[in-house]
């Protein structure tokens, strides 16, 4: 190579020629070392740096718009915490790019999810979790522990989810009960789908539709609310309509404010339910970004969620109605199944770590008589009010705790001690016994009973049946019987009434028993609460009688609230004139339906030992941790 001499150096000098020589190899690697690094730290050379990092080196990962700050604080957990959240819009992107198309591969969803090429140059070092987005579409990647895996959970199962005929009884009688319902099922989603398709409820004596302010923006609820519904029964042409609806239509980019309570065990619930019978990726994708959106109603000081949020903007407050902006006690106190859920799916602890910690709080929160009222202020931590009641405010707080016990395969040691420490209280303090031997729960006000129990109440009697096997072993025929007198008194409720449907509240004071003495509680909406405690009672005791009783509800719903257009709930249960409301419920479909059709069925569908409903009666499995985390049943499944 000949080089030019520098101006006033002379050629024949050796010592000068090295030391050019030296200066320009210093430059030449500094030039070659610049460009080598470019690979590196150029923002278009993510192909490039694949090509030359190994397979064990950190990658990056996509964080979509929006969501950087919430990625950041998630890589800051400990490894054993799990992944991610997902990224804030990414996933609905993904699914719309994907709606009317056939389904693609767990592995191709999941490199769209992981990032794509508009997006390389948005990376964040990962850890060698997974983002929780990934996770959402890799269920059956059963070999890397880190997510979950549908077939294994199935392989979990104690029994076939829907048994061994669909829990079809051998007796024709009581099948042919159960057909009669599924007919009631079907007429009911027939005239919703004509009249109010995509709406949240069917109006049916006007014929259109209702949207209401609950849902925040959000439709579709009675689609949600009947996935498992229409599954379990059977109604495949209804429920594929369904699903095509969630696939293309439920948008959850709503921008109103939304109920936490009902948004979490309507929509979170049946689009996990609907999951869990069917492995469909779909239900997953859509209930992980719901999920998300609903954690920033905990951003207070104390960690206990406000009522109402934004699920477009992420703001939060109370309702206006409850005292001093208080949180509701069923309302915060009804998320621990659901979270619990979104944090197994996810592998992301977050949801479990919001709902264990309004448990906390609650367990170290000084107790008027070991009781819970009802409101309780997220700033302070304190209680608001000493108003206690087991029906409305109150009732679906109890249910959780027990149903968080068995959830966890009797594991959750924390949920049992509060449940029957609660129990405790309320016998005490509210369960009475009227003059004609009916037992009720009445209502505490700072110390001063109010004789009343409201059909919201009447869950209970299932609920102390449930749980009566895991408290003290000398007490389990005393709760056993405490749940069939509170159930009795309830169908009393029905009886009681002229058109054998219960009243919304009833009342145990001024001469009457078990009858609303009012007029602003004598309506009846269709609620599922009595029969549910028939269907428990039912599947612990297998006495007639609730089956029986089932029966009565069953033909009192044909007579009164069966309109030309779909079911309606009436004004007056004690006339047999009937005035409807004009409103098919959402949970008519999910709960007071299902409720009915399993109680004319076997055992074996949905059996209690795989699975626990939510307060929507959306099933949901018991987690047993320690059969997901045996690589020996991996590939196990389990037949439907």
């Amino acid at each position: 190579m000949v080089f030019r001499k520098l101006p006033g150096v002379s050629a024949s000098g050796m010592g000068l020629r090295l030391s050019q020589k030296f200066v320009f190899l210093l430059f030449l690697s500094g030039l070659v070392t610049l460009c080598f690094g470019a690979l590196f730290f150029l923002p278009d050379s993510v192909r490039l740096k694949r090509i030359f990092l190994s397979k064990t080196e950190t990658q990056p990962v996509t964080v979509g718009s929006g969501s950087e700050n919430d990625a950041r604080e998630h890589l800051k957990r400990p490894k054993n915490q799990g992944g991610m959240t997902p990224a804030k819009g990414e996933t609905s992107t993904k699914l719309k790019s994907l709606s009317r198309k056939p389904p693609v591969s767990h592995e191709a969803t999941e490199e769209r999810l992981a990032g794509g090429k508009a997006q390389e140059d948005l990376t964040l070092p990962r850890s060698k979790t997974e983002s929780a987005s990934a996770k959402a579409t890799s269920s059956d990647h059963g070999a890397n522990s880190d997510t979950f895996s549908y077939n294994k959970f199935k392989g979990c199962l104690l029994k076939p989810p829907l048994g061994r005929d669909n829990g079809k009884p051998s007796d024709p009688k009581t099948n042919e009960r159960r057909e009669k319902v599924k007919e009631m099922m079907k007429f009911a989603w027939d005239n919703y789908k004509r009249y109010a398709w995509g709406k949240n409820e069917l109006r049916p004596l006007t014929r259109n539709g209702h949207i209401g302010n609950m849902f925040g923006g959000l439709r579709g609820a009675s689609i949600i609310d009947s996935l498992d519904t229409l599954y379990i029964m059977g109604l495949m042409e209804e429920y594929n309509d369904a699903k095509e609806w969630v696939q293309t239509s439920l948008d959850l980019n709503s921008n109103g404010e939304a109920s936490l309570f009902e948004v979490n065990i309507r929509y979170v619930g049946g689009l996990l339910s609907a999951y869990y019978l069917t492995g469909e990726e779909l239900y997953k994708s859509k209930v992980m970004e719901l999920g998300e959106k609903l954690l920033p109603a905990f951003n207070t000081p104390t960690g206990i969620p406000r009522g109402v949020i934004n699920l477009g903007s992420g703001t939060s407050w109370s309702w206006g109605w409850a005292s001093a902006g208080s949180s509701i006690l069923a309302e915060f106190g009804t998320l621990h199944l659901e979270f619990v859920h979104l944090s197994e799916l996810s592998r992301n602890p977050i949801y479990t770590e919001k709902v264990m910690n309004i448990r906390k709080l609650l367990s170290k929160i000084e107790k008027p008589h070991g009781l819970y009222p009802n409101f309780l202020s997220p700033v302070s931590g304190n209680w608001v009010q000493h108003h206690v009641s087991i029906g409305g405010l109150g009732d679906s707080f109890y249910e959780y705790l027990i149903k968080s016990y068995l959830m966890s395969d009797k594991t959750d040691g924390n949920a049992k001690t509060m449940y029957y420490g609660a129990l405790e209280a309320i016998e005490a303090n509210l369960v009475q016994k009227s003059p004609g031997g009916l037992t009720y729960m009445a209502e505490w006000r700072g110390g001063i009973l109010d004789h009343k129990m409201g059909h919201l109440a009447c869950f209970s009697g299932g609920m102390i049946g449930i749980g009566a096997d895991d408290g003290a072993p000398e007490k389990r025929q005393h709760y056993m019987d405490l749940a069939a007198e509170i159930t009795h008194t309830c169908h009393e409720s029905y009886t009681r009434s002229a058109t054998k449907l219960g009243p919304e509240a009833f009342r145990f004071d001024g001469g009457g028993e078990a009858t609303a003495t009012r007029l602003s509680d004598r309506y009846y909406i269709l609620r599922p609460e009595v029969i549910e405690s028939y269907m428990y009672m039912w599947r612990l005791t297998h006495d007639p009688k609730y089956r029986e009783w089932g029966w009565e509800a069953v033909e009192a719903l044909e007579q009164h609230c069966r309109v030309e257009s779909g079911f309606s709930g009436i004004r007056d249960v004690y006339t047999m004139t009937a005035s409807h409301d004009n409103m098919q419920q959402s949970f008519f479909l999910s709960e007071t339906l299902k409720y009915l059709y399993l109680l004319f069925s076997d055992d074996d569908l949905l059996p209690l030992e795989d699975w626990v409903f939510n307060t929507e009666a959306h099933p949901l499995p018991i987690i047993r941790k320690s059969c997901l985390q045996d690589e020996a049943t991996q590939d196990k499944t389990v037949s439907e």
